[in-house]
């Protein structure tokens, strides 16, 4: 018989075969509600971490997902016994695709299952062999409304990139603001997580946090207890008013060499006691398995990322950091960069408040950047905020990556004044650059101050008054979406240190108070403009004008004047404190009438100190 008769008939029996074999029921868990993660089950073939045939990357598990006209495209990962944050498991049949939907009522899925070398990674699969199992199974389920209501992101939907200077949730259409921390950038470096290493004595237990843990947080604890410390420390900053935390993904050659998703080929002690004296980037050469993944630390923490969605958490992925972005691949985006942001989408993709942030301090070469940014982009079907670190001054990068050059949708900067009086300038700047592109960034200061300080504990700076006002306030007059604090490295408690959030305490109050006077205004429809407003001393303004105007003023704020030149309106003057909150205050001036520069008057009291004045439209 010829031999491609012969391969015909093999290929005809094959496709027999599957279509006579019964498909195993699909399991389903979690609660089949809008905005809620759902997670599909699938029985695939028996496998391990470490099998010759590697499941991570010579498979290639995705789920297509319809409702009317909405159609996302979802990978899926080798998941072990499915249960692998509770047994460690390394080895199972379970393949599983973590879904959240967007819309109520009927949806419809079809199963894509195939195998193949580097089949996961490859720009194409029209001709892909079939793995069999659930390869083209089909099946439905209806989403009914979420019941959850509050800070819960569930409640809220989707945070979405909108073409606009803020992101917007889906569901409750409304405009959000960050303000949070960035450090520690190891917070993942946790002794609670399986295969948790301690290169440099940088681990950590979280326990000034213990009595932080809620019960509520119950069901996200793995093994009994574990998780237990870094649930309350999460649970602190939603009860601080913060709203995000940034951590690193992937740092084996960088400042803290703990946090890591990838096998390692040797002891925990042999990797420490090499990691712990010497750079590591020989280490990601000869002691990672680099296309394969540690299943039960991934679910772990998946744990710690859905806890904190229910308190409103928005989760910053970090990751690459400037020592690690010239590992994989030796630099050059290639299988290992993109299997390891295809895991990442695949287990994390579907948080609803997040963004991927494809490296901190970057330094790659832009077509590289471009690539990695491309894939991610194209991967993701949530279409999920992307962004970019830089260098302190060395933001200029931007500049070949704002408008339709790249996919980002905005950035992530790094400052370096230890005053911080270069954080309005900066977001003005890519303000203003990108929009002028057509296609408005979304803008945060992600790093602000001098890198030995930043922000400094309360017992070495109790007031924060430059971070307050040139920071927090800089970023957000100038039209940022918000700012993530870092610790510095010269004090207790820094960057990668920080086992106790409480040492920022005095602080995050008033990042609350920030959050509290932003509700009182239409912030995503006023633009920056410091041009209106006459004063000797730091200050800064939004306005959308001719209806209300903020004016934010560093000291002496009895001497500020407002150019309502433009307009004929009468308009109530009232005045918040920054330190201290309150209600909105009369001053000694009420109300000012345009056709010129109106004099503000006096503050309720503290001349001195910096001030929030609030100028509305009767």
């Amino acid at each position: 018989m010829n031999k491609n008769v012969k391969h015909l008939f093999f290929i005809l029996f094959m496709v027999i075969f599957y279509a006579c074999t019964p498909q195993k029921e699909v399991k389903i868990d979690g609660e089949l509600k809008k905005w809620h993660r759902i997670v599909l089950n699938f029985e695939g073939p028996e496998m391990s971490e470490m099998d010759e045939n590697n499941p991570f990357l010579n498979y290639r598990l995705e789920v297509t997902f319809t409702n009317g006209s909405e159609k996302f495209v979802i990978p899926g990962f080798f998941a072990a016994d499915g249960n692998a944050a509770e047994t460690s498991s390394a080895k199972g049949n379970i393949w599983q695709v973590r879904f959240t939907p967007n819309k109520t009522g009927k949806w419809a899925y079809t199963t894509s299952f195939k195998k193949g070398k580097h089949i996961a990674v490859a720009d194409n699969i029209n001709d892909a062999e079939s793995a069999g199992f659930m390869d083209n199974q089909t099946g439905t389920f209806t989403i009914s409304k979420s019941d959850k209501t509050g800070k819960d992101n569930r409640a809220k939907g989707k945070l979405e990139y909108v073409g606009e200077s803020y992101l917007k949730f889906a569901e409750t259409q409304k405009y959000f603001i960050k303000l949070g921390v960035d450090a520690p950038e190891n917070l993942l470096a946790y002794s609670d997580i399986d295969v948790s290493t301690n290169a440099l004595g940088f681990q950590k237990k979280w326990q000034p946090h213990a009595k932080d843990f809620e019960d509520s947080a119950t069901p996200y604890l793995w093994q009994n207890t574990k998780g237990k410390n870094l649930l309350g420390a999460i649970n602190y900053l939603a009860e601080e008013g913060l709203n995000v935390f940034s951590f690193l993904t992937f740092n084996v050659d960088g400042d803290d060499r703990n946090v890591f998703p990838h096998l390692l080929k040797v002891s925990i002690p042999e990797y420490e006691k090499y990691a712990s004296k010497k750079k590591n980037k020989e280490a990601w050469e000869t002691m990672f398995h680099k296309t394969r993944f540690d299943i039960s630390k991934l679910a772990q923490w998946e744990r710690i990322f859905e806890y904190a969605e229910t308190k409103g958490m928005f989760l910053h992925f970090k990751t690459h950091e400037t020592e690690t972005d010239h590992l994989m691949d030796k630099g050059v985006f290639g299988v290992e960069g993109k299997l390891y942001y295809r895991e990442l989408i695949a287990r994390f993709g579907h948080h609803l408040s997040m963004n991927w942030n494809l490296g901190e301090e970057n330094n790659q070469p832009i077509p590289e950047v471009l690539k990695a940014a491309n894939y991610v982009a194209n991967l993701d079907a949530y279409k999920t905020h992307l962004v970019i670190h830089t260098f302190p001054n060395k933001d200029d990068r931007y500049a070949d990556l704002i408008g339709n050059q790249s996919p980002l949708t905005g950035a992530s900067l790094q400052l370096s004044h230890p005053e911080f009086i270069d954080v309005n300038p900066r977001v003005l700047k890519w303000r203003k650059k990108s929009n002028a592109t057509g296609k408005k960034w979304a803008i945060a200061v992600d790093e602000p101050g001098k890198a030995k300080i930043a922000l400094l504990p309360d017992d070495e700076d109790p007031e924060h008054n430059y971070a307050r006002g040139r920071a927090m306030y800089g970023t957000l007059f100038a039209g940022g979406f918000g700012v993530e604090w870092y610790f510095g490295y010269a004090s207790p408690n820094s960057d990668l240190t920080c086992q106790d959030f409480r040492s920022r305490d005095l602080f995050w109050k008033q990042n609350k108070y920030a959050l509290q006077f932003f509700e009182k205004i239409p912030f995503w429809e006023m633009e920056p403009k410091n041009d209106l407003i006459i004063s000797k001393d730091v200050a800064y303004c939004l306005a959308k004008e001719n209806n209300v105007y903020a004016i934010y003023v560093e000291a002496n704020a009895n001497n500020i004047k407002l150019n309502l030149a433009n307009t004929s309106n009468t308009f109530s003057v009232q005045w918040y404190n920054p330190r201290t909150r309150g209600k909105l205050q009369n001053g000694s001036v009420t109300s000012v009438e345009g056709n010129g520069e109106v004099y503000l008057g006096n503050p309720p009291s503290d001349l001195e100190k910096d001030w929030l004045i609030l100028i509305t439209k009767k």
